[in-house]
């Protein structure tokens, strides 16, 4: 099975390089991986955050092993040419539309939640949030107002098709674990919001075991804070579903901590940490490589139909934590390569 690796900037190399000894452990010569230029690194190589055998690679790829994109060097140039196009092109090239964001706190890590820890036990939630559309995609620009004035804009739109086949992912996701979807809009402002939720209400008839309920986004970030263990499967728009996952990744003790998957209809994956680069701690060793080695076992799980593989990983995780292995976002001091020979040595 061929993986495209993807490390990217900042701290992407780090934490890829952990997940790949774990995963060559687990699964022996099972998985090759094949390294693409992407990112700022891309940039700085061949001049596009995106070039084309990378594209060409993650096409041919059974899934994909994501770092994370984002270097300083690189903010004044040109909208297109950002490292954090890649993703975005990456999602768009390839048809990767839905994200899995799961949340759930390690007890070992009660402590490192910015929540009472009686609250924050409670989490154990996914975020399941699309990202083939809304403002990141929409028409954008710059213009002049009629009074001559600089304007800016961003265009947030969503067709029925596209929310229908996020809120079956959201629907399908809350079937297979607790049965509760929570719906995320803002639809007493948004026109687009209505449509989202009016499409979902009617999706509803075909999931009549699955409990629906609708929560606008300002209310759902309140909830997430004063009881997030109400939360089984949240679904929502690109733009609400980046902000929430992060605040939850806090709330579950550390966004070091939170995996990710963004899938295609075709059950190719893209799998990545949902931290960025930390060019600020970048080649220092300080970064943790946990929400690496768990995408990497999501990888397993919905990609290439691992499961035990992927609880394996998890597993070891959970044990290393257990065994005192922390991170200085963790509050510990163990570099991210002593974090990835704990999980191994879980294994």
């Amino acid at each position: 099975m061929l993986i495209a690796l993807l490390s990217g900037d900042g701290i992407g190399p780090e934490v890829t390089e952990q997940a790949v000894r774990v995963l060559k452990t687990v699964t022996g010569d099972l998985l090759t991986f094949r390294e693409g230029l992407v990112g700022g690194a891309a940039y700085k190589a061949v001049g596009h955050p995106l070039p084309p055998e990378t594209l060409e690679l993650a096409g041919k790829a059974d899934a994909i092993l994501f770092g994370a994109v984002g270097d300083p060097d690189c903010d004044a140039l040109e909208r297109h040419l950002r490292p954090e196009q890649a993703i975005l092109g990456l999602r768009k090239h390839l048809g990767l539309f839905a994200n899995l964001r799961p949340a759930k706190l390690f007890p070992e890590l009660a402590d490192a939640s910015a929540l009472r820890p009686e609250v924050a036990a409670a989490i154990d939630l996914v975020i399941v949030r699309e990202t083939n559309g809304d403002v990141y995609f929409g028409e954008k620009g710059h213009r002049k107002t009629a009074d001559g004035l600089r304007e800016g804009y961003d265009v947030m739109s969503y067709n029925e098709a596209e929310i229908a086949r996020i809120a079956k992912v959201g629907f399908e996701t809350a079937r297979a674990r607790r049965g509760k979807l929570c719906s995320v809009d803002k639809a007493n402002v948004l026109e687009t919001s209505q449509l989202w939720r009016d499409v979902v209400i009617e999706m509803s008839a075909d999931y009549a075991d699955v409990e629906l309920s609708h929560m606008y986004v300002d209310n759902a970030a309140m909830q997430l804070v004063r009881n997030p263990g109400q939360f089984d499967v949240i679904v929502t728009g690109n733009l609400f579903g980046d902000i929430l996952s992060d605040q939850a990744s806090m709330c579950a003790g550390s966004i070091g901590m939170l995996p990710s998957a963004t899938l295609a209809g075709s059950g190719l994956g893209l799998y990545e940490p949902i931290h960025g680069s930390a060019p600020d701690i970048a080649g220092q060793g300080k970064a943790n490589p946990l929400a690496t080695i768990l995408s990497a076992a999501m990888m397993l799980r919905y990609s290439l139909n691992k499961p035990a593989e992927a609880d394996r990983i998890e597993a070891a995780v959970a044990k290393a934590l257990a065994g005192g292995a922390r991170s200085p976002d963790l509050g510990g001091s163990m570099t991210t390569t002593a974090m990835g020979d704990a999980v191994l040595a879980a294994l």
